[in-house]
């Protein structure tokens, strides 16, 4: 009769330890998503030295990427080296050696670790080649690293060097 009653009392409590463990995975999957949507960083870009500069700035958000027209990819940049920008790999570019500062800053939360960088760079193509999507807050730079790669990509092809021949 022992044995029957255990048996019954293990049959019966499967169901409620089940149930349990169903329950305590469903915070654990919480956690994730909170985690993923407490990411966020303020993102800026200034152009120009002290005395006269042109700053910009958003708010990147990755669920769902919002923030600026490259966000989606930002955010995949950004998951890739674990929110530091300071990793994200150089891109291939070639740019002119024109000295128009950029300052870029980005300030906020990336997976529950705190995140302040700010850099200057001597022009928009050499902060987009290093920065990736991150800090493309308008099309411009798109366009401005594109337009100058495709002139060395003629001016290699001809013989030449450099951005003007």
């Amino acid at each position: 009769m022992t044995h029957t009653l255990t048996t019954k009392a293990v049959r019966g409590g499967l169901p409620a330890v089940a149930a349990l463990l169903l329950v305590g995975a469903a915070p654990a999957r919480a956690t994730v998503q909170e985690s993923r949507a407490s990411d966020w960083l303020y993102l800026s870009v200034t152009r120009g030295d002290g005395g006269s500069s042109d700053t910009r700035g958003t708010l990147l958000l990755c669920e769902p990427p919002q923030g600026h027209r490259r966000a989606a990819e930002a955010c995949a940049q950004l998951d890739s080296v674990g929110g530091d920008i300071s990793r994200l790999p150089l891109k291939q570019a070639y740019c002119p050696m024109v000295h128009a500062p950029v300052t870029v800053h980005a300030r906020g939360q990336w997976r529950g670790r705190t995140v302040d960088y700010r850099q200057t760079f001597s022009n928009d193509c050499v902060a987009a080649a290093r920065t990736g999507a991150v800090f493309a807050l308008d099309d411009d730079e798109v366009n401005e690293v594109n337009e100058v790669n495709e002139v060395n990509e003629v001016n290699e092809s001809s013989g030449r060097r450099g951005p003007t021949g």
